[in-house]
């Protein structure tokens, strides 16, 4: 979620009913049906509600709560339309039971539950998010209903916590939806929802639309006139059959515009100050939650109090924490054994001398011991470590917990506990495996010991199995253990200002050791699940398991910054954006904020007069947004200078001015995380900082890459691969002309521009436009999207396109064959046999899955906007993710080459491996390093990486 902007309290709006629902469904087709008490009474919805409410309370800290409810009862929109909502199917009998429990519990919670007759909750919701704004709150809107975003304003002070089933399900991510989110999304502003909506209906609601109009045609419209008046007012420019069918729904149209306006005025008889937090009702909510055996929320009670705005009270009960969300055999089950890891607590010499005889017993690479590391921060560098917890075993007590730096207890001496264990943990004769192997890769290196022999690393394992999915402990332990209590870090209530070395030895080593528990039983269940599919065993353990310590290798290492240079650069543009500022107050008559989306619409739209069918009406003017600015270049010289303004501030503002602050002021470097588990296309990424997204484009841009250095006297090199995608597509489409392209070692974007222009001297514009859409089909670039980018108009770049079809048969036959694969098989694959899965639940494809990929004509079937993006991802997967394979490959080669040099690998950024080289190994290297690339894997077309040197990245460029 996006950090609170300002100090201004937060207004949390819950769509109770909305939220029910999808807690409901969340789990009505788990175990028996939902999750239930012993005595039967179904409890899915109260236990999907509050483990969803408790999330967003933590992260918000809202300083009021409201909850809306629809009351079941006909409202105004009824009135205007017997039909509305008329076929949703009936509510489920064991719903309203559930729903009514979850009434008692809010009250209980002393949360404010607001309905209003002849309203629905969303009318509640947006009369309760207007008071919020007026009364400066930030209002953040809770729910899986789209129809909220309308509400979502430009001011960023009403914005939609979007829940979906994988919140409910134990995702901790939820997205909030701003106006920028939302045109990404739905590619139409909030202030267009309503308008949208008018034109294509809702099936889900009844409301009609307009007939024949659906959501492209709802948003090229909406895009071009900016709203339903809009398109009425410019009905005489548009042609053809929408034009007819406009006309002829005029009045469908309006009418669903009005079912679908969602009132922010609407009388309630409650104020804001009454829906402040005032803490829990625990004589009313203990009895409520024992009734329903929420035994988690029960263990929970002070937690619900402090988040509920009332202080935590000393509660003396022994509850049986464990017991929680079980059917009623399960809970019987549960009650006879409930399950605890008894670590032996390694705190004198004998027991550590004991405990290091026990280890040297596994050796069998199929059980290996799991280990897992306590510290004080998330960041190895700068933490210390706490505690080692260890598991060689299926039994509660074949686990060990060596405290190592607690502020309590007894603990042994540093020297000799590392001492003991570096036999063990420095040797590949004894097998490890890890959830998330390169934290404690690095936890230990800096301890002063070098890990070896990790054979298994369930986040990845479970990453190669499923990578769309969490891949973090708790949600494993969830799915393959169930019968498993789990505590999280959060419940470990670890006081302000203090750590896990805090607390006392003996909770950490029943926390720690549960981890390591929970990691052995994984492991050997995962292990399981891969055999099943050799494949994906092959990829973890040729691929991801050898690059894990690559990476861990590369993170230790970080890069030198010059700060000094950053900041001359930061000099330097800051003059830049004032030169830009003056030269665009001079042709626009007047200093502005440049800033401020009003202003700027005042000034192009109103003053300037530029034209408005380019740009779309929103609440505060005309849109001035990228893509509006982008339709707007050649109209006026100040556009080209907004433009400019707008990505030296970016620059400056998310590079120049922020790498310094990450700089290790010890070393001169920076050290970002390389996510290995985190894309579902197989890629890398970073984060702390994202080195992934430096630009390149502008010379300012580049400018940035020259901050990044090698060692003192050292050299930093660049190795690219030089258009690793559109070779990979040529290798599995096999089209013709491309082949010979690449074989014979001819311009490929030369020899397709030449085809399109059908001529066989072109320019270097001409060129430009083959390269633009060699690029573009590979991520599905249709004919209006590449007629943007390539500055033509929409038919010449229907033109280019269908040329390009003509021209090159096999690519787009082969790009077919991946969407009939992700609808058939629910997967497609990389040339690892990486697999990428995609869902179409509750679409018309679904029914597909299980069919022969060849029986499928794609041009009979109906699709919508998210199932052609969904298909438009699975014609790339395979591309993208061959590349990453390809390129981690490589990684792991290269790091077998680099171990017996000085030199070695810093960053991976895309196709382009950056290293630090010293200046003796470098002529020896260079051959190797090139080669090892270029002949990673065995392609119909050779592989071709560009490798340069020089003092800096911007000059190995």
């Amino acid at each position: 979620m996006k950090p609170i902007k300002n100090n201004s309290p937060v207004l949390l709006l819950v769509d109770g009913h909305s939220l029910a629902f999808r807690a409901y469904y969340a789990f009505a087709k788990g175990r028996e049906g939902g999750l239930k008490a012993s005595d039967g009474t179904p409890t899915s919805i109260c236990f999907g509600f509050l483990k969803s409410l408790l999330l967003v309370l933590e992260a918000e800290k809202p300083e009021a709560v409201a909850i809306a409810f629809d009351l079941g009862l006909p409202t105004f929109r009824h009135d205007a339309d017997a039909t509305y909502k008329a076929d949703r199917a009936d509510t489920p009998d064991d719903f309203i039971p559930d729903l009514a429990n979850l009434q008692e519990i809010l009250a209980a919670l002393n949360l404010q539950v607001v309905t209003a007759e002849g309203y629905e909750a969303d009318d509640v919701l947006g009369t309760l998010a207007t008071k919020g704004k007026e009364q400066g709150y930030l209002t953040k809107i809770v729910s899986g209903d789209r129809d909220l975003f309308q509400l979502i304003d430009d001011t960023e002070q009403i914005s939609v916590l979007y829940l979906d089933k994988s919140v409910l399900k134990g995702s901790k991510t939820i997205q909030e939806y701003h106006v920028e989110e939302v045109k990404t999304t739905l590619k139409i502003s909030p202030s267009q929802v309503v308008d949208y909506k008018a034109l294509c209906g809702d099936k889900s609601d009844n409301i009609p639309g307009v007939k024949g109009i659906g959501e492209k045609t709802a948003v090229k419209l909406l895009e071009e006139y900016g709203s339903l008046h809009g398109i009425y007012e410019h009905l005489s420019e548009i042609k053809g059959a929408t034009k007819t069918k406009l006309e002829t729904g005029k009045a469908d149209a309006e009418h669903s515009q009005y079912l679908a306006q969602i009132q922010t005025d609407i009388p309630l008889n409650i104020t804001l100050s009454e829906c402040k937090l005032k803490g829990i009702n625990l004589a009313e909510l203990k009895p409520l939650l024992a009734k329903l055996e929420l035994k988690k929320f029960l263990s929970q009670l002070d937690y619900l109090q402090q988040q509920l705005g009332g202080e935590a009270e000393t509660d003396e009960e022994n509850e049986d924490e464990s017991l929680a969300f079980f059917t009623a055999e399960e809970t019987k089950q549960q009650q006879q054994s409930t399950l605890k890891v008894q670590p032996e607590i390694i705190d004198s010499s004998e027991k550590l001398e004991q405990l290091i005889t026990t280890l040297k017993q596994y050796q069998d690479k199929s059980y290996p011991v799991s280990w897992d590391t306590e510290t004080t921060g998330l960041k190895p560098r700068d933490a210390n470590l706490v505690g080692i917890g260890c598991c060689w075993g299926k039994n509660l007590t074949d686990t060990a917990y060596i405290p190592v730096q607690h502020t309590e207890g007894t603990c042994l001496d540093i020297t000799e506990i590392r001492e003991a264990l570096r036999p063990i943990l420095e040797s590949a004769t004894y097998p490890k495996t890890l959830q998330n192997a390169k934290f404690d890769r690095l936890v230990f290196r800096h301890f002063g010991i070098q890990l070896a022999g990790v054979v298994f690393d369930t986040m990845l394992a479970s990453y190669v199995l499923h990578p769309e999915r969490n891949h973090n402990l708790s949600e494993l332990a969830a799915k393959y253990l169930p019968e498993l209590t789990i505590k999280s870090y959060q419940e470990l209530e670890i006081a302000k200002n203090e750590t896990i070395a805090d607390l006392d030895i003996k909770t950490v080593a029943e926390y720690c050791g549960m981890d390591a528990y929970v990691t052995y039983q994984l492991t050997l269940l995962l292990a399981k699940e891969l055999e099943a599919i050799p494949p994906l065993d092959r990829l973890l353990r040729k691929i991801e398991i050898p690059l894990e310590p690559i990476l861990a290798e590369m993170e230790y290492w970080g890069i030198r910054i010059d700060t000094e240079y950053l900041q001359t650069l930061s000099n330097e543009i800051s003059k830049q954006l004032e030169a830009i500022e003056s030269q665009t107050y001079e042709l626009a008559g007047e200093t502005f904020n440049l800033n401020s989306p009003k202003q700027l619409s005042h000034i192009l739209f109103e003053k300037l007069n530029l034209n408005r069918k380019k740009s779309r009406k929103t609440k505060t003017g005309y849109s001035t947004n990228h893509a509006i600015l982008e339709k707007l270049q050649g109209d006026h010289p100040i556009i080209d200078l907004i433009l400019s303004h707008r990505t030296l501030s970016k620059l400056k503002s998310t590079y120049v001015d922020a790498l310094p602050n990450l700089v290790n002021p010890e070393t001169q470097r920076i050290y970002t995380d390389f996510n290995q588990a985190v894309t579902t296309t197989g890629r890398l990424s970073s984060s702390n900082p994202n080195l992934q997204n430096i630009p390149i484009r502008t010379e300012f841009s580049r400018q940035i890459r020259r901050a990044f250095l090698p060692k003192k006297d050292w050299l930093l090199v660049a190795a690219d691969y030089s258009q690793i995608e559109l070779r990979i597509l040529t290798h599995f489409s096999q089209e013709p002309i491309l082949l010979d392209a690449y074989q014979t070692g001819k311009d490929v974007h030369e020899v397709t521009a030449k085809l399109l222009f059908e001529k066989e001297e072109i320019t270097a514009e001409e060129r430009r436009l083959g390269k633009t859409i060699n690029f573009g089909v590979i991520y599905g670039m249709g004919a209006q999207r590449f007629a943007r980018e390539a500055a033509v108009s929409n038919q010449k770049g229907k033109e280019f396109i269908d040329k390009y079809h003509s021209r090159y048969p096999q690519v787009f036959a082969y790009l077919e064959r991946q969407k009939k694969s992700a609808i058939a098989l629910g997967y497609v694959e990389t040339i690892m046999k990486r697999r990428r899965y995609f869902y179409f639940n509750g679409t018309p494809l679904e029914k597909l899955k299980g069919s022969d990929p060849d029986s499928i004509d794609l041009d009979s079937l109906k699709l919508g906007r998210e199932e052609s993006e969904t298909l438009r991802a699975a014609a790339n997967a395979p591309i993208q993710g061959s590349s990453a394979d390809i390129i981690k490959l490589a990684m792991v080669k290269l790091g077998e080459l680099l171990a017996s040099y000085q030199s070695r690998l810093l960053l991976q950024v895309h196709d382009e491996l950056v290293f630090e080289i010293h200046p003796e190994e470098w002529e020896e290297l260079r051959p190797k390093i090139k080669t090892i690339m270029e002949e990673t894997v065995s392609l119909k077309i050779p592989l071709e990486v560009e490798i340069s040197v020089g003092k800096n990245w911007m000059e190995a460029k």
